[in-house]
């Protein structure tokens, strides 16, 4: 955590009503709304600048986000499109001291669900942080938290790249977590940082772990990690790859899914192009406003394009038209059913 981060409620104290991240630049200011916030009930941490902010953002399940328009190192309303890619759910209000209707419309206009002027009454703030918490967790109950899991760079792109839009479309939480750096089959860094530029074109959170390309095991540390990703997201809908591929990565990856993933009541796999003709999906989810993503998210994978034909363009569209014929639409991507209990399915889902 940032050092300028304030310590969070001692471990003495009644339950939370909430966990508040505050982002403001004066000294003063900040301890104030911290003081208040933490004398109303709330968890509250308080950082000075937008780069702090950002770093602790996924470390923590944020509920409301306070952020001062005029930061240091960025504005607000760009700290809130951050925000808002990594935490789609959360609560966000912006504070100034500038009262105008202008800076008022223009924050709303960002996707903020508040707007504070300051200085403000202790009494009122604590009353908008708290109808900022229940829309958060109205919010969180009425949206899907999705994770998808894939062994290396690109995999969950390439198998569910358009089922991921269609939930961001719908304002869903992605997150991507992808066990490799995909050594082997090109430059590790260059594979990760293509891996983080498709997932900010999916408005996805990103998990990228390391461990080693074609030697990934079943068991920990595969589990492990997974397990504390689940732990972070908490997710209603887990994708990964299916058992029936030539790939031991993938394979391995999808073992280790089953047990990590073991009490997420909604859990599918897609297919890759190491999939054998055992992958057998019974579930087919239209793509067809999402193709033209899919292949500006895999683009993003330019090394592997370079060097693998079946991420060409056309072959990405033909692969989507085909598994449209099954689902009685354009464009499809398949899913083999693993657990689908009521209360969540692949966004767009069609038999």
């Amino acid at each position: 955590m940032n050092d300028s981060a304030e310590p969070s409620v001692g471990t003495g104290d009644p339950p939370s009503r909430g966990k508040v991240l505050v982002v403001e630049d004066d000294p003063g200011t900040l301890q104030f709304v911290t003081t208040a916030l933490r004398r109303g009930g709330f968890d509250v941490t308080g950082v000075s600048d937008a780069v702090a902010a950002l770093t602790i953002l996924g470390d923590e399940p944020w509920e409301v986000l306070l952020a001062d328009i005029g930061l240091p190192d960025r504005s607000g309303f760009d700290l809130v499109a951050d925000a808002r890619r990594r935490r789609p759910q959360m609560a966000i209000a912006l504070m100034t001291a500038d009262a105008s209707v202008d800076v008022a419309v223009r924050a709303l206009r960002t996707e903020v669900d508040d707007f504070l002027p300051k200085p403000i009454a202790p009494t009122t703030l604590v009353a908008q942080v708290e109808r900022l918490v229940e829309r958060q967790r109205t919010r969180d109950e009425a949206t899907e938290r999705v994770l998808a899991i894939g062994a290396h760079p690109d995999d969950v792109e390439i198998g569910v790249g358009g089922i991921l839009l269609n939930h961001r479309t719908l304002g869903d939480e992605v997150t991507i977590a992808t066990m490799s750096r995909g050594a082997r089959g090109g430059e590790a860094v260059r594979r990760a940082n293509e891996a983080a530029d498709a997932a900010q074109i999916l408005g996805a959170r990103l998990y990228l772990e390391d461990l080693e390309d074609t030697r990934i095991p079943e068991g920990d540390p595969t589990v492990g990690l997974l397990e504390q990703v689940i732990k972070e997201a908490r997710p209603t809908i887990v994708y990964t790859h299916t058992l029936s591929d030539l790939h031991q990565d993938h394979r391995n990856v999808h073992r280790a899914t089953m047990v990590a993933a073991r009490r997420v009541p909604n859990v599918y796999c897609y297919e890759s192009p190491s999939a054998t003709v055992d992958f057998r999906p019974v579930r087919f989810v239209s793509v067809d406003e999402q193709v033209d993503g899919k292949v500006k998210v895999i683009g993003a994978y330019a090394s592997q394009v370079e060097i693998r034909p079946y991420l060409q363009e056309d072959l990405v569209r033909a692969t989507a038209r085909y598994w449209g014929r099954f689902g009685a639409t354009r464009f499809s991507e398949p899913l083999e059913v693993i657990r689908d209990r009521q209360g969540g399915a692949p966004a767009g889902a069609g038999q």
